[in-house]
């Protein structure tokens, strides 16, 4: 069963990722919760066509709100596209290093402490590359490759998806 302080922390995590819906269960419970999507994620308005026997477009009732088919995040965009340049020009890696799971990025063990590792770094498959802390644990990340450290992704503190690169490593 999940404590409301867990309860609290998975809720600020989904409000500050990118994710819209999220679903838990495990021992007889459930956990659902949506995003509600605020006018700046909208790109573009989007017109719902109902069918009506003569083919009309249906104009909403007064007070009936319409409902957006298409949502696109303007962050999302943004970093896509950012990402296809960076792919574009830094072809000098073989790996990335991607986040095991859902949570805030730290590259070093404490703020008073220097990074795990900086741009030019050699590693080696064991080697502790950041931390991702999720619900108050902080899961140290191995590299899983050897290497040269070619690119670090993302910023300290920074909220990272399951599945986001990370570091960019050119191996030996």
């Amino acid at each position: 069963m999940l404590k409301v302080q867990e309860i609290r922390e998975l809720i600020k995590l989904i409000d500050e990722s990118s994710i819209n819906e999220f679903s838990y269960e495990a021992d007889g419970t459930k956990l659902n919760l949506k995003k509600q999507m605020s006018a700046e994620q909208v790109s573009q308005p989007v017109v719902i066509q109902k069918e009506t026997d003569n083919q009309e477009l249906a104009k909403p009732k007064k007070n009936e709100p319409v409902v957006a088919e298409t949502q696109v995040d303007a962050k999302n965009e943004e970093k896509q596209s950012s990402e296809s340049d960076n792919e574009e020009t830094a072809k000098d890696y073989d790996e990335e290093i991607t986040a095991p799971m859902v949570g805030t990025f730290y590259s070093s063990p404490s703020p008073d402490k220097d990074s795990y590792v900086q741009v030019g770094d050699k590693i080696t498959s064991d080697s502790v590359v950041c931390i991702v802390e999720a619900m108050k644990l902080f899961n140290e990340i191995e590299a899983e490759v050897s290497g040269e450290i070619v690119d670090i992704l993302v910023e300290d503190g920074e909220l990272v998806e399951y599945g986001q690169p990370l570091f960019r490593v050119k191996s030996k």
